[in-house]
Protein backbone atom coordinates (compact mmCIF):
# COMPACT_ATOMS: atom_id res chain seq x y z
CA UNK A 1 0.00 0.00 0.00
CA UNK A 2 2.75 2.44 0.74
CA UNK A 3 4.70 1.71 -2.80
CA UNK A 4 0.71 1.92 -4.52
CA UNK A 5 0.78 5.61 -2.93
CA UNK A 6 3.98 6.67 -3.83
CA UNK A 7 3.26 5.24 -7.36
CA UNK A 8 0.10 7.49 -6.92
CA UNK A 9 2.06 10.39 -5.93
CA UNK A 10 3.97 10.66 -9.56
CA UNK A 11 0.32 11.17 -11.01
CA UNK A 12 -1.79 13.95 -10.94
CA UNK A 13 -4.22 11.38 -9.37
CA UNK A 14 -2.80 11.62 -5.71
CA UNK A 15 -0.68 15.53 -5.17
CA UNK A 16 0.69 16.96 -2.43
CA UNK A 17 -2.82 19.02 -0.86
CA UNK A 18 -4.68 15.43 -1.47
CA UNK A 19 -2.17 13.46 0.48
CA UNK A 20 -2.24 16.30 3.55
CA UNK A 21 -6.18 15.56 3.30
CA UNK A 22 -6.02 11.65 3.62
CA UNK A 23 -3.13 12.17 6.60
CA UNK A 24 -5.55 14.49 8.57
CA UNK A 25 -8.58 12.14 7.89
CA UNK A 26 -6.57 9.33 9.04
CA UNK A 27 -5.44 10.93 12.16
CA UNK A 28 -8.67 13.16 13.07
CA UNK A 29 -11.38 10.28 12.29
CA UNK A 30 -9.80 6.23 11.07
CA UNK A 31 -7.65 6.04 13.65
CA UNK A 32 -9.43 7.12 16.69
CA UNK A 33 -12.60 5.16 15.29
CA UNK A 34 -10.34 2.04 15.30
CA UNK A 35 -9.28 2.47 18.65
CA UNK A 36 -12.54 3.27 19.83
CA UNK A 37 -13.65 -0.20 18.16
CA UNK A 38 -11.07 -2.82 19.25
CA UNK A 39 -11.77 -0.84 22.71
CA UNK A 40 -15.20 -1.11 23.00
CA UNK A 41 -15.35 -4.66 21.78
CA UNK A 42 -13.26 -5.86 24.23
CA UNK A 43 -15.23 -6.97 27.74
CA UNK A 44 -13.18 -4.99 30.26
CA UNK A 45 -14.11 -6.96 33.51
CA UNK A 46 -13.09 -10.24 32.16
CA UNK A 47 -9.82 -9.04 30.46
CA UNK A 48 -8.43 -6.82 33.32
CA UNK A 49 -5.51 -7.29 35.09
CA UNK A 50 -3.93 -4.86 36.81
CA UNK A 51 -0.54 -6.07 37.20
CA UNK A 52 -0.18 -6.52 33.34
CA UNK A 53 -1.41 -3.04 32.76
CA UNK A 54 1.29 -1.52 35.27
CA UNK A 55 3.59 -3.43 33.68
CA UNK A 56 2.85 -1.88 30.17
CA UNK A 57 2.59 1.29 31.62
CA UNK A 58 6.11 0.87 33.35
CA UNK A 59 7.67 -0.65 29.93
CA UNK A 60 6.39 1.94 27.99
CA UNK A 61 7.28 5.06 30.04
CA UNK A 62 10.84 3.38 30.44
CA UNK A 63 10.82 2.84 26.67
CA UNK A 64 10.20 6.75 25.59
CA UNK A 65 12.20 7.78 28.43
CA UNK A 66 14.97 5.68 26.31
CA UNK A 67 14.69 6.72 23.23
CA UNK A 68 14.72 10.75 24.27
CA UNK A 69 17.65 10.86 26.05
CA UNK A 70 19.43 8.58 22.72
CA UNK A 71 17.40 12.04 20.37
CA UNK A 72 19.70 14.07 22.44
CA UNK A 73 22.73 12.61 20.68
CA UNK A 74 21.04 13.61 17.19
CA UNK A 75 22.81 16.56 15.66
CA UNK A 76 19.67 17.91 13.79
CA UNK A 77 17.47 18.72 16.69
CA UNK A 78 14.60 19.08 14.63
CA UNK A 79 14.54 15.26 14.27
CA UNK A 80 14.23 14.24 18.10
CA UNK A 81 10.52 14.08 18.44
CA UNK A 82 10.39 12.26 15.22
CA UNK A 83 13.22 9.95 16.48
CA UNK A 84 11.51 9.67 19.93
CA UNK A 85 8.00 8.47 18.85
CA UNK A 86 9.31 6.15 16.44
CA UNK A 87 11.12 4.29 18.81
CA UNK A 88 8.85 3.26 21.10
CA UNK A 89 5.18 3.88 19.14
CA UNK A 90 3.92 0.02 18.23
CA UNK A 91 1.27 -0.70 15.85
CA UNK A 92 -0.71 -2.90 18.45
CA UNK A 93 -4.11 -1.84 17.15
CA UNK A 94 -2.95 -2.64 13.56
CA UNK A 95 -0.94 -5.93 13.77
CA UNK A 96 -1.81 -6.34 17.38
CA UNK A 97 -5.16 -7.72 16.49
CA UNK A 98 -4.77 -9.74 13.07
CA UNK A 99 -1.71 -11.91 15.08
CA UNK A 100 -3.45 -12.20 18.20
CA UNK A 101 -6.86 -13.19 16.06
CA UNK A 102 -4.86 -15.45 13.90
CA UNK A 103 -2.95 -17.33 16.14
CA UNK A 104 -5.42 -17.93 19.12
CA UNK A 105 -8.53 -16.89 17.54
CA UNK A 106 -8.87 -14.07 20.28
CA UNK A 107 -8.13 -10.36 20.84
CA UNK A 108 -8.84 -10.77 24.37
CA UNK A 109 -5.41 -9.96 26.23
CA UNK A 110 -4.74 -7.05 23.29
CA UNK A 111 -7.27 -4.96 25.15
CA UNK A 112 -5.17 -4.90 28.53
CA UNK A 113 -1.53 -3.91 26.12
CA UNK A 114 -3.70 -0.91 24.59
CA UNK A 115 -5.02 0.51 28.09
CA UNK A 116 -1.55 0.05 29.48
CA UNK A 117 0.44 1.33 27.26
CA UNK A 118 -1.62 3.26 24.11
CA UNK A 119 -2.88 6.21 26.28
CA UNK A 120 0.78 7.04 27.45
CA UNK A 121 2.21 6.39 23.51
CA UNK A 122 -0.23 9.13 22.66
CA UNK A 123 0.41 11.86 25.66
CA UNK A 124 4.22 11.32 24.99
CA UNK A 125 4.05 11.77 21.04
CA UNK A 126 1.63 14.89 21.44
CA UNK A 127 4.25 16.21 24.31
CA UNK A 128 7.26 15.56 22.77
CA UNK A 129 5.94 16.60 19.15
CA UNK A 130 4.22 20.05 20.34
CA UNK A 131 8.03 20.98 22.88
CA UNK A 132 9.75 19.58 20.17
CA UNK A 133 8.61 21.50 17.07
CA UNK A 134 11.10 22.99 14.35
CA UNK A 135 11.32 26.32 15.16
CA UNK A 136 9.52 26.51 17.83
CA UNK A 137 10.63 27.50 21.78
CA UNK A 138 9.41 26.01 25.33
CA UNK A 139 7.76 28.69 27.37
CA UNK A 140 4.41 29.14 28.74
CA UNK A 141 2.50 29.72 25.57
CA UNK A 142 4.49 26.41 24.13
CA UNK A 143 3.17 24.58 27.54
CA UNK A 144 -0.52 25.35 27.06
CA UNK A 145 -0.45 24.11 23.47
CA UNK A 146 0.60 21.00 24.41
CA UNK A 147 -2.29 20.31 27.43
CA UNK A 148 -4.27 21.59 24.69
CA UNK A 149 -3.51 18.91 22.15
CA UNK A 150 -3.57 16.16 24.68
CA UNK A 151 -7.17 17.38 25.88
CA UNK A 152 -8.02 17.39 22.22
CA UNK A 153 -5.85 14.84 20.72
CA UNK A 154 -8.27 12.80 18.53
CA UNK A 155 -6.32 9.62 18.75
CA UNK A 156 -7.01 10.12 22.76
CA UNK A 157 -10.47 11.35 22.42
CA UNK A 158 -10.95 7.52 20.76
CA UNK A 159 -9.49 5.45 23.50
CA UNK A 160 -11.41 7.52 26.13
CA UNK A 161 -14.66 7.02 24.19
CA UNK A 162 -13.84 3.10 23.70
CA UNK A 163 -12.58 2.72 27.77
CA UNK A 164 -15.90 4.46 28.56
CA UNK A 165 -18.18 2.24 26.39
CA UNK A 166 -16.72 -0.83 27.12
CA UNK A 167 -16.58 -0.08 30.94
CA UNK A 168 -20.27 0.77 30.54
CA UNK A 169 -21.66 -2.32 29.25
CA UNK A 170 -22.70 -0.25 26.58
CA UNK A 171 -24.69 -2.22 23.38
CA UNK A 172 -23.40 -2.39 20.07
CA UNK A 173 -26.50 -2.28 17.67
CA UNK A 174 -25.84 -4.32 14.53
CA UNK A 175 -25.86 -1.17 12.36
CA UNK A 176 -24.06 0.88 14.64
CA UNK A 177 -21.43 -2.18 14.92
CA UNK A 178 -20.96 -2.32 10.94
CA UNK A 179 -20.82 1.14 10.35
CA UNK A 180 -17.45 1.38 13.22
CA UNK A 181 -16.15 -1.61 11.59
CA UNK A 182 -16.35 -0.43 8.25
CA UNK A 183 -15.08 2.88 8.83
CA UNK A 184 -12.43 1.99 10.87
CA UNK A 185 -10.75 -0.25 8.21
CA UNK A 186 -10.31 2.66 6.25
CA UNK A 187 -7.20 3.64 8.79
CA UNK A 188 -5.00 1.24 7.63
CA UNK A 189 -5.24 1.25 3.81
CA UNK A 190 -5.57 5.22 3.69
CA UNK A 191 -3.04 5.88 6.32
CA UNK A 192 -0.05 3.64 4.43
CA UNK A 193 -1.45 5.00 0.68
CA UNK A 194 -0.78 9.04 2.45
CA UNK A 195 2.56 7.90 3.97
CA UNK A 196 3.66 6.14 0.70
CA UNK A 197 2.82 9.52 -1.53
CA UNK A 198 4.93 11.40 1.26
CA UNK A 199 7.95 9.41 0.99
CA UNK A 200 10.50 11.63 -0.09
CA UNK A 201 13.76 9.02 -1.02
CA UNK A 202 16.20 11.64 -1.01
CA UNK A 203 15.33 13.57 2.12
CA UNK A 204 15.10 9.77 3.68
CA UNK A 205 18.40 9.26 2.53
CA UNK A 206 19.27 11.68 4.59
CA UNK A 207 17.75 10.38 7.64
CA UNK A 208 18.95 6.82 7.30
CA UNK A 209 21.01 6.52 10.15
CA UNK A 210 18.70 8.30 12.71
CA UNK A 211 16.06 5.57 10.85
CA UNK A 212 18.08 2.69 11.76
CA UNK A 213 18.60 3.69 15.13
CA UNK A 214 15.39 3.54 16.23
CA UNK A 215 13.86 0.85 13.97
CA UNK A 216 16.66 -0.95 15.79
CA UNK A 217 15.35 0.00 18.85
CA UNK A 218 11.87 -0.86 17.85
CA UNK A 219 12.45 -4.52 16.73
CA UNK A 220 15.48 -5.61 18.89
CA UNK A 221 16.31 -3.54 21.34
CA UNK A 222 13.24 -3.36 23.65
CA UNK A 223 12.24 -7.33 23.10
CA UNK A 224 15.60 -8.06 23.71
CA UNK A 225 15.73 -6.16 27.15
CA UNK A 226 12.07 -6.06 28.46
CA UNK A 227 9.77 -9.61 26.96
CA UNK A 228 12.16 -11.45 29.97
CA UNK A 229 10.85 -9.64 32.88
CA UNK A 230 7.40 -10.67 30.95
CA UNK A 231 8.31 -14.01 31.20
CA UNK A 232 9.55 -13.30 35.01
CA UNK A 233 5.92 -11.75 36.10
CA UNK A 234 4.20 -15.33 34.33
CA UNK A 235 3.42 -14.15 31.00
CA UNK A 236 2.59 -16.91 28.48
CA UNK A 237 0.93 -18.14 25.75
CA UNK A 238 -0.96 -15.16 23.76
CA UNK A 239 -0.45 -12.75 26.69
CA UNK A 240 3.43 -13.02 26.15
CA UNK A 241 2.79 -12.70 22.18
CA UNK A 242 0.14 -9.41 23.18
CA UNK A 243 3.41 -8.48 25.47
CA UNK A 244 5.52 -9.19 22.05
CA UNK A 245 3.61 -7.09 19.80
CA UNK A 246 3.96 -3.87 22.36
CA UNK A 247 7.78 -4.32 22.22
CA UNK A 248 8.82 -5.48 18.87
CA UNK A 249 5.59 -4.74 16.26
CA UNK A 250 6.35 -2.45 13.60
CA UNK A 251 6.31 1.80 14.21
CA UNK A 252 2.53 2.41 13.80
CA UNK A 253 1.68 4.76 10.83
CA UNK A 254 -0.12 7.01 13.50
CA UNK A 255 3.66 8.36 14.10
CA UNK A 256 3.58 9.81 10.62
CA UNK A 257 -0.05 11.23 10.40
CA UNK A 258 0.54 12.79 14.30
CA UNK A 259 3.86 14.13 12.81
CA UNK A 260 2.74 15.75 10.14
CA UNK A 261 -0.22 17.21 11.50
CA UNK A 262 1.57 18.63 14.40
CA UNK A 263 4.09 20.61 12.32
CA UNK A 264 7.11 18.14 11.89
CA UNK A 265 8.35 17.05 8.15
CA UNK A 266 7.90 13.21 8.65
CA UNK A 267 10.68 12.14 6.75
CA UNK A 268 11.94 10.30 9.29
CA UNK A 269 8.26 8.84 10.75
CA UNK A 270 7.86 7.54 7.24
CA UNK A 271 11.01 6.06 6.50
CA UNK A 272 10.88 4.08 9.68
CA UNK A 273 7.73 2.77 9.54
CA UNK A 274 8.70 1.58 6.08
CA UNK A 275 11.66 0.07 7.17
CA UNK A 276 10.40 -1.36 10.59
CA UNK A 277 7.27 -2.75 8.31
CA UNK A 278 9.44 -4.58 5.67
CA UNK A 279 12.10 -6.07 8.49
CA UNK A 280 9.13 -6.89 11.26
CA UNK A 281 8.43 -9.37 8.95
CA UNK A 282 11.81 -11.50 9.51
CA UNK A 283 12.65 -9.89 13.54
CA UNK A 284 9.23 -10.93 14.50
CA UNK A 285 9.28 -14.57 13.49
CA UNK A 286 12.48 -14.88 15.26
CA UNK A 287 11.05 -13.69 18.11
CA UNK A 288 8.16 -16.22 18.02
CA UNK A 289 9.84 -19.02 16.58
CA UNK A 290 12.07 -18.70 19.99
CA UNK A 291 9.29 -18.47 22.30
CA UNK A 292 7.90 -21.71 20.59
CA UNK A 293 11.11 -23.44 21.18
CA UNK A 294 11.30 -22.43 24.68
CA UNK A 295 7.47 -23.89 25.18
CA UNK A 296 6.47 -20.20 26.06
CA UNK A 297 3.85 -19.92 23.76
Amino acid sequence: MMVVGYLLHKTPLLDDSFANKMNNFVFKAALPVQLFKNLAEADFYAVWDGKIVLFCFVISLVSIFIMLGASFLLKDKSLRAEFTQAGYRSSQALLGAALLENIYGTTGPLALILIGAVPLYNVAAVTLLTLMVPGGRLNRKTIVKALKGIATNPIILGIVAGLLWSLLGLPQPVFFQRAVSNFAATATPLGLIALGASIDLKKAAGCLKPTLVCSTFKLVIFVAAFLPLAVLIGCRGELLVAMLVMLGSPTTVSCFSMARSMGHEGVLSSSAVMITTIFSAFTFTAWLYLLKCLSLI
